[in-house]
């Protein structure tokens, strides 16, 4: 009988002047996502809601309801859907199709008795009965029709909750509500470039920046022949799973080897791993400069190896002049394993290949390296500018 799905956002709605840009983001990302496996649906916005509706037909067919219920959770910028059943603004209506729809919510419960609970929103202020009245009118038809010993009130954690909203123009019945991301649509900020390693961590910080509102490609570091083949592959997948979040974002390749080959050759053994991650800035900012993207994303989070120290993110950090974000930089390890198993990530990260920061990594890493240190040991370098320039020249991107 479903044929609609309420799309609920909250920070949106705190956006003042600029809700409508936020609103118009949301509902072209939405109808992106439905173009995979539900174009036969259209959507629109009524007053602090999206609706999205059957076209041409007066329910949604099977498959592209299960289409949504699986893919619109990743839309970022909704709180929460329910599939519901519109109907007119006429409470005998409303109770019938509550009566109607009852037993088959209830049907899950057969032999136990449940906790039920009716939540209604009234924003036709015309309509005859207040939010609780109706609640009430809609309790007691449902007891009358399935028996009052069925099930028990429970108004703050109810098994089952219906939820009635009356609006203007029409009213709504739905039994089931889905929790989405949150957020904001992406595109509603500037699009950035993720440094995306087959770590647990950068695919995280990715996944936060999106849900931020940005769009973001990706670039990765490998150092063929010293790396496998399944560096790169591994990375390919995470970009993949990490795309379903958005439009599409760019993978962009680059062989590191010849770099490191040069700080092996040249520079103290202890400071190896901040002239690598200052020379992988220096790369990431040349690329984000030509395709447009207004800032870097790493996987930092503060404390957590030898070059994410404050002391040596800082030094990192003064190799390049763009502002580098980095969502993760307070949380723990825990916190980030929990969002990479939601989001589909941590199984990929999981899998054990050698990435290029292993490559001649030093026994002992310095973890405080100061400013002028680095300059020093970079200025041993023959070519350092050279070498960057032919690294950056032989991206490979996968479009």
């Amino acid at each position: 009988m479903y044929n609609c799905v309420i799309c609920r956002y909250h920070e949106i709605a705190t956006k003042g002047n600029n809700r409508n840009m936020f609103e118009k983001c949301l509902v072209e990302n939405i109808r992106h996502m439905l173009k995979k496996g539900a174009a036969d649906c259209r959507v629109r916005r009524i007053r602090g809601r999206v609706w999205i509706e059957p076209e041409g037909r007066e329910t949604f067919a099977a498959e592209s309801l299960e289409f949504i219920i699986e893919n619109l959770p990743a839309v970022f910028g909704l709180e929460s859907f329910s599939p519901a059943v519109l109907l007119p603004v006429d409470m005998d209506v409303i109770r019938e199709t509550a009566v109607e729809l009852a037993p088959g919510a209830f049907a899950a419960y057969s032999g136990s008795k449940p906790s039920f609970r009716v939540r209604a929103r009234r924003s036709n202020k015309r309509f005859p009965l207040t939010s609780q009245q109706i609640e009430i009118d809609l309790v007691t038809a449902i007891a009358d029709k399935i028996g009052e010993n069925s099930f028990d009130i429970d108004l703050k954690n109810a098994d089952i909750t219906l939820g009635c909203e009356v609006r203007d123009e029409f009213s709504a019945l739905y039994f089931d509500t889905y929790r989405c991301a949150g957020g904001l649509p992406v595109g509603s900020n500037p699009r950035v470039l993720t440094l995306l390693s087959g770590g647990i961590d950068s695919p995280v910080a990715a996944w936060q920046i999106m849900k931020r509102g940005s769009p973001t490609d990706f670039i990765t570091f490998h150092s063929s022949p010293y790396t496998p083949p399944e560096t790169v592959d591994k990375v390919r997948g995470l970009a993949a799973t990490l795309n379903s979040f958005q439009r599409h974002g760019r993978l962009f390749i680059v062989n590191l080897a010849e770099f490191q080959k040069a700080v092996r050759d040249n520079c103290s053994e202890r400071v190896r791993t901040v002239l690598y991650r200052r020379a992988m800035l220096r790369i990431a900012e040349a690329v984000a400069l030509r395709e447009d993207c207004k800032a870097l994303v790493t996987g930092d989070a503060l404390g957590q190896v030898a070059s994410q120290t404050v002391a040596n993110m800082d030094t990192i950090n003064r190799s390049i002049d763009m502002l580098v974000l980095r969502p993760l930089v307070g949380a723990d390890k825990l916190e980030t394993i929990s969002v990479a198993e939601k989001i589909g990530t941590m199984k990929q990260s999981s899998v054990q290949v050698p990435d290029s920061c292993t490559v001649f990594a030093p026994s002992s890493p310095a973890t405080s390296v100061p400013v002028d240190l680095a300059l020093k040991e970079e200025a041993k370098i023959p070519g350092y500018s050279a070498i960057l320039e032919k690294i950056i020249n032989d991206i490979e991107i996968d479009a």
